[in-house]
């Protein structure tokens, strides 16, 4: 029997495991068992907690379809109340290593709960070679490009995966059926997480994000963090923003070259599953 915490950072829910304690499957079977909204647990993916050989810890992350993913900021958070309300560590600063590159964490705690966790998420990178983008400029910041015939205002942006921002005027659209032209497009050779910004002022924001490996998740934070430095970019706002997502808000501010998002972080419940049973 393999125990199991189900979390979630402002909708995005993720299947939580001590992978220090139990071995755990890491093989696309099993995941998308174990997410499968009908069937199994139900989750937006899956998440390893790891000893690291230099940090406080190491984090895996998969995505709904099985596949490894190099980060996910929401579930950074959730990573960090379960650290800590399991007593795998007493600090309230954590370094944490990722697919994406090591993160560092500060915990806000209350009556030794977890209630909010602030992540530095790192450098932007927009070098389109680096996120990877095939396109013939440096960088995709605001670019008029043909999908699906269409003209799209595009920028480019790494946040240790790989993200595209779109600014709208309205965020009702059909996200299902043009989320997956952007996800597979050829111009993103390991295909791309995609986020609908309207601007509501210079401090505030809504998104929608279909990620690649999931669809429509309530929330990312990476993509958050994404919207937010395509926003400052294109001068549409300043260097702190709440960012609204379809399951609650993020706080998102770009200091001193890094990205930082302060958020919060539930428990929803625990349990047990007889691995076998989604192994085949």
């Amino acid at each position: 029997m393999l125990k199991f915490t189900k979390m979630e950072g402002i909708g995005n829910d993720y299947i939580y495991f001590d992978g220090i304690h139990q071995n755990i499957p890491m093989d696309k079977t099993f995941i998308k068992n174990i997410s499968d909204r009908h069937f199994g647990i139900g989750s937006d993916g899956m998440i390893v907690i790891l000893a690291s050989d230099k940090y406080d810890f190491r984090m895996r992350m998969f995505n709904l379809d099985g596949s490894e993913g190099m980060m996910c900021g929401n579930g950074l958070r959730c990573f960090c109340k379960f650290v800590y309300e399991h007593k795998l560590t007493d600090k309230t600063h954590l370094m944490i290593e990722t697919k994406a590159g090591l993160h560092e964490a500060w915990l806000e705690v209350e009556d030794q709960q977890v209630k909010r966790v602030k992540v530095d998420m790192g450098e932007p990178i927009i070098k389109v070679k680096d996120i990877p983008c095939l396109f013939d400029k440096d960088v995709m910041i605001h670019e008029p490009i043909e999908i699906n015939h269409h003209i799209h205002y595009l920028t480019a942006i790494s946040m240790g995966n790989p993200h595209v921002v779109i600014f709208a005027d309205d965020l009702d659209f059909n996200i299902n059926e043009i989320g997956p032209i952007f996800e597979k497009h050829p111009m993103f050779p390991e295909s791309v997480n995609t986020e609908w910004v309207e601007v509501i002022d210079r401090g505030h924001v809504r998104m929608r994000v279909w990620e690649r490996g999931s669809g429509e998740t309530m929330a990312c934070g990476t993509g958050a963090c994404a919207v937010m430095y395509a926003c400052y970019l294109n001068d549409k706002c300043d260097d702190e923003v709440q960012v609204d997502l379809l399951g609650g808000s993020l706080e998102i501010s770009y200091k001193d070259g890094h990205i930082y998002m302060l958020g919060e972080a539930r428990t929803t419940f625990n349990g047990t599953i007889n691995e076998e049973d989604y192994i085949c």
